[in-house]
């Protein structure tokens, strides 16, 4: 009995290693090139990846970069952050529809690991998600994104100063990169980035709020404002 446990559980880890070998692979261009602005930005190596090997969320250390480029407090960054990562507390409750019952140590472990991509390939996996799948899925996604941040500082280091500058511009698009195809697929979201740049450029004009705290509110404020009357209109349209 024991064996034939061992051996499902060997199975199980290979067909999640199997499965994140693509999200691996995904995973390598977008971490160097956040090694490279990281090293551009300022922080050292150490940082650099232990900002990845702790924080493990794409946009939300992208949106670090550009707020502790200017010089944005601590807190006001944490904050930021938690808006932006707020859809996982909904991927994580629609993931614990799908996965085996386990010891919550187990389940906490492999949801730290829990992206968009992890999530995408687990939630339409026909079997039961277990726990070695998802440990062997996680551990290629977070593995690859921690060592591509770390090879990414050190390539931006070699690069001729010029080369160096020219990063800042690539922050700017890899944020467009991820909104554009959300813009195309969904109205509300066209709604929400508009009214969250309109509120924004609003207080950040007025002076009103730090750069931080002015996106952590726009983004908070304009969250709920969408969803409110888009929940109006729904229930308008079903009446």
């Amino acid at each position: 009995m024991h064996s034939t446990a061992l051996a499902k559980y060997k199975s199980e880890l290979i067909q999640g290693i199997q499965a994140g070998i693509s999200i691996a692979i995904g995973y390598f261009p977008v971490a160097i090139a956040f090694g490279l602005l990281a090293e551009r930005t300022g922080l050292s190596i150490a940082e650099t990846v232990m900002m990845s090997a702790i924080v493990f969320a794409g946009a939300a250390q992208y949106m670090s970069l550009s707020l502790i480029a200017a010089h944005v407090g601590a807190w006001e960054i944490i904050m930021t952050t938690f808006i932006v990562n707020i859809r996982h507390f909904l991927m994580s409750a629609s993931l614990n529809e799908k996965v085996e019952k386990d010891s919550i140590w187990k389940k906490a472990l492999y949801g730290f690991g829990v992206t968009d991509e992890t999530y995408a390939v687990a939630a339409v996996r026909q079997e039961m998600v277990t726990a070695p799948y998802m440990f062997g899925l996680c551990s290629m996604a977070y593995s690859s994104w921690v060592i591509n941040s770390g090879i990414g500082h050190i390539v931006g280091e070699n690069l001729p100063a010029f080369l160096q500058e020219s990063m800042g511009i690539a922050l700017y698009a890899l944020f467009i990169g991820l909104l554009v195809p959300s813009l195309k697929k969904h109205r509300k979201i066209i709604v929400l980035a508009l009214l969250s740049a309109v509120i924004n450029s609003v207080l950040l004009a007025t002076g009103r709020l730090s750069i931080g705290w002015s996106i952590a509110f726009s983004s908070l404020f304009s969250s709920v404002v969408v969803e409110c009357i888009f929940r109006k209109l729904e229930v308008q349209q079903d009446e």
